[in-house]
């Protein structure tokens, strides 16, 4: 049986690392926040206190954190890399910059031991339902050998190539049209409220013609409420569409619709709005335009 060492029990952690449980992977796991511990605890996992010593002897490290920067932390300040037993697996699950990825896959590779690049794409509910989409870049070899463990997380495992870094390109594309879908459907939203056309029976009329999108049907309900409960944040769109820039910078790809959106989710949060659903982008389209 794959022995498991998973870092990151946040929203999305905690379900994952429970799902391992569910099917039979034993799993030791560390976080800062020890409710989350004591969560693990009683889905049967263990709780470490360090991610080294969650890392040691393990055959592969999830990884499920904010970023690039506290994997690094994680994985060669905090030990856990040399604690994962030679040529084991460091599984990155974050979303983070396809060069940061290369650059960690790098440094794995020289201490003797494998990475595979898998974010994922789901949210909370994907991830409690053990239903997300991982887009895995590595080695073949590599990849089959963890395929146990993403297929215990997601219904959609994908093998997107033989290169760490592939796999968060394909993240990053996914975000590119995730925040750009969000930011025009409140723009659209936006013009029709000027002329005070009823955004209930608008949003029943988009959601059955050729402008339909899954981010309309989900986050335009969401738009038409107040303060709806939080599925994903502001922020994290501001992290998300930030990567995606910084992907076209890299590559020298022109990504002008990208860094539209990316101001307006960066001016919702500017406001005070970044832990806010990230529906109520809207919000500051609403007071662009001087919309009550």
């Amino acid at each position: 049986m794959i022995r498991v060492a998973f870092v990151g029990l946040g929203a999305m952690g905690l379900p994952m690392a429970s799902n391992l449980l569910t099917k039979g992977f034993p799993v030791t796991g560390f976080d800062l926040n020890t409710n989350a511990l004591s969560a693990l605890e009683a889905s049967g996992g263990k709780s470490a206190g360090s991610a080294g010593e969650a890392a040691s002897g393990a055959d592969v490290l999830i990884l499920m954190v904010v970023n690039a920067a506290q994997a690094e932390s994680v994985l060669f300040e905090g030990g856990a890399l040399e604690k994962l037993r030679e040529n084991g697996v460091v599984a990155l699950m974050a979303t983070c910059p396809p060069a940061a990825v290369e650059a960690i896959e790098e440094r794995v590779r020289r201490a003797g031991r494998r990475l595979i690049d898998a974010p994922v794409s789901g949210g909370v509910a994907g991830a409690k339902a053990a239903t997300l989409t991982i887009m895995a870049a590595g080695s073949r070899d590599t990849f089959e050998a963890v395929k146990p463990l993403f297929d215990a997380l997601g219904d959609k495992v994908f093998h997107v190539g033989e290169r760490p870094g592939q796999g968060a390109m394909v993240k990053t594309v996914n975000q590119l049209l995730c925040g750009v879908h969000i930011a025009v459907v409140a723009e659209a939203f936006a013009l029709a409220s000027k002329v005070g056309v009823d955004l209930d029976i608008l949003l029943q009329i988009l959601s059955g013609s050729a402008a339909s999108s899954w981010m309309l049907k989900d986050r335009g309900q969401r738009m038409l409420q107040p303060a709806p409960e939080v599925a994903s944040a502001v922020d994290i769109f501001v992290k998300d569409l930030g990567i995606v820039l910084d992907a076209g910078r890299d590559t020298k790809a022109a990504l002008p619709l990208a860094a539209a959106a990316h101001q307006m989710f960066l001016a919702t949060s500017g406001r005070g709005d970044g832990h806010e659903d990230d529906s109520q982008v809207i919000r500051s389209y609403r007071a662009l335009n001087g919309i009550q």
